[in-house]
């Protein structure tokens, strides 16, 4: 059985499940339903009663994704990232990874996301791993500085291995904050991964000094002309004690860059995943596992990549367990943070549910190198958010009626799911 989908004016074959194309096909589908039935049937009839089951059975919240840091360590030094001076020694066990990946499996998870750090400072144990579970696709964050032709033929033969390369712009918005040479270094990776046929994806930071320029048609040509299948957007987040606000983008340079956006996948039909604006199309958040969840290199549980406090670590649990987590339990329930779709977010777009939904013995910060507290975060982003609402309601005004009940009708479904799980 085959999958077919329009990549770069092309009409592509997808391999079923489980292949590395396999991911492209998910996440395009994913992210470009647009009535309640096809959400209902992202994946054939089945995939609600099948996630209904799956969390019955595990007597927890299974997410569709769960996102794991294999290490803390990186090559480069991207400046904005919370992860540039963490613990170099921050790792999960290869025995540890094993297992949890596992039961994730076992659990209904559909695909395993690595981030970091760089992941593919340990590309050899990642490819054995890819082995071990040949079920399920993996996704790989990455740099691309480390993506050499070994690496890209291993990849191919193990048939469940993507990747995600990050890049910034062009040469001089990406070297800005990675270094220099590593545009050059993450061009040449998309090369080896189109000679070998691999199905990858971009992904972009935006921020104030390069909205612009990311968003441009210029620009998408470009990656498109590469070779990548689909792209990530993510807003700069101002984690961390230390975080330089300055990168934050102000409300019409969020607006500009969602415009873009759209504008350039309509008339392309290409899917780029806009993250900071794309709760019309995820029910909102989709944090705390109702769709994500993600493992630090510590160990620690927590909610989504950019949200860093958990109360429960792996290392003393299995997956399951950590996953019946209070705090878990307890962000769940104050979902949706905002009748807006495109105010979904307790960190950008709703701060002051921060401290409510950390407000919890034994929710702790787990950011490794400046732990803060949510009261201390929240007090960065509110301006941000107060400034963003009003853009924010204006554009939510004039979305369909249509797409407005959907939401409504798949939070009032997913609220009522928490709730059939979590008593």
């Amino acid at each position: 059985m085959f999958k077919y989908l329009t990549i770069n004016g092309e009409r592509k074959r997808i391999p079923s499940y489980p292949h590395h194309k396999y991911f492209v096909w998910a996440s395009y589908k994913y992210f470009s339903v647009r009535s309640l039935l096809g959400f209902l049937t992202l994946e054939g009839p089945l995939f609600i009663p099948r996630r209904i089951y799956n969390n019955l059975k595990a007597r927890c919240v299974v997410p569709l994704v769960l996102m794991i840091d294999p290490t803390s360590s990186c090559n480069l030094r991207c400046t904005g990232c919370w992860a540039a001076d963490y613990q170099k020694n921050s790792n999960l066990s290869f025995e540890k990874l094993d297992e949890t990946i596992g039961e994730a499996v076992r659990l209904g998870v559909r695909q395993i996301f690595m981030t970091g750090g760089e992941p593919l400072m340990r590309k050899g144990e990642i490819l054995e791993l890819c082995r071990r579970h040949k079920g399920i696709p993996f996704g790989i964050f990455t740099n691309g500085t480390l993506i050499d032709e070994n690496l890209a033929t291993e990849a191919a033969r193990a048939g469940n291995l993507n990747f995600f390369i990050s890049i910034e712009g062009f040469g001089e918005e990406t070297d800005m904050r990675r270094g220099d040479g590593t545009f050059d270094k993450a061009v040449r990776a998309m090369d080896l991964l189109k000679k070998h046929d691999i199905a990858f994806g971009f992904s972009a930071c935006y921020h104030s000094k390069n909205y612009r320029s990311v968003t441009s048609d210029e620009f998408l040509d470009f990656v498109r002309s590469k070779g990548a299948w689909f792209g990530w957007m993510f807003n700069y987040f101002p984690i961390g004690d230390d975080a330089d606000l300055t990168l934050c983008c102000k409300p019409e340079e969020r607006a500009y860059a969602k415009e873009k956006i759209e504008a350039y996948c309509k008339k392309h039909n290409y899917n780029i995943i806009d993250f900071a604006n794309s709760g019309h199309k995820s029910i909102g958040c989709v944090a705390a596992a109702n769709d994500f969840a993600h493992i630090n290199a510590n160990g620690d549980l927590e909610p989504c990549a950019f949200l860093h406090y958990s109360d429960v670590n792996i290392n003393d649990m299995p997956l399951t367990q950590a996953l019946r987590s209070p705090f878990f339990k307890k962000f769940r329930k104050h979902k949706p943070f905002s009748k807006n779709m495109l105010r979904p977010c307790p960190i950008m777009d709703v701060p002051e549910a921060l401290t409510k939904i950390t407000d919890l013995e034994g929710v702790h910060s787990t950011h490794m190198r400046c732990p803060e507290p949510a009261a201390r975060l929240a007090e960065k982003t509110i301006p941000l958010a107060e400034a963003w609402k009003p853009v924010a309601e204006k554009m939510f005004e004039g979305m369909p009626a249509a797409e407005k009940r959907r939401f409504g009708i798949l939070n009032w479904l997913l609220q009522s799911g928490n709730r059939m799980i979590s008593g």
